[in-house]
């Protein structure tokens, strides 16, 4: 028991205050005034990050007097009004930064020459083929350049050629078939 008294006796507890806590007030950066600066104004148009804090009385009366362009001519107005489109942020013409050949009144890269006086004859796109792929088109005795429409016009001389009922229905011309409408499909899928 004295044990438990002992151990009771060594926690120590904060205790509760019920006090509001002060904070402190602001002062209205007027000269005179009493009241609280809870609101924030610019000091000038140049530097509007540079602000002060006055009370809600003031801030009205700079707000209604407050007039950004004052002083300014109609061109610098215009100029702004133009320049905050982009967020005051310098810009530059579309291509001028990466322009290398001459051409008018900039320059560009015409590295396909389409605007020269010769231009290159089109080579048709080539694509990659994979090994079964491959193996279709030499089972259709084609070249890897072959279009689908070639593809498919061998495709009908072989089913012609092949079929069952054109070779009195030989099992040798059935399996070769067969190999044929699988290259076929294979070819067929990759478009």
């Amino acid at each position: 028991m004295a044990r438990t008294r002992r151990l009771l006796g060594d926690i120590r507890i904060k205790p509760e205050t019920n006090a509001p806590v002060l904070q402190k007030m602001r002062a209205c950066a007027v000269k005179g005034c009493l009241g609280e600066g809870a609101h924030r104004i610019p000091i000038s148009r140049e530097n509007v990050s540079e602000q002060i804090y006055v009370c809600l009385a003031h801030a009205r009366a700079h707000n209604e007097s407050w007039d950004f362009f004052k002083g300014m001519s109609d061109k610098e107005i215009e100029r702004f009004q133009v320049d905050a489109l982009t967020g005051h942020r310098p810009t530059w013409p579309l291509g001028k930064r990466s322009a290398r050949m001459r051409h008018g009144s900039f320059e560009f890269n015409d590295s396909y020459g389409h605007f020269g006086e010769e231009s290159p004859t089109p080579r048709p796109p080539t694509r990659k083929l994979t090994g079964v792929q491959l193996q279709a088109l030499a089972t259709m005795n084609l070249e890897e350049t072959a279009t689908l429409q070639e593809i498919k016009a061998r495709y009908k001389e072989l089913v012609k050629r092949f079929h069952p009922d054109a070779n009195g229905g030989d099992r040798g011309a059935e399996e070769r078939l067969k190999q044929v409408i699988k290259a076929y499909g294979v070819l067929r899928r990759q478009g």
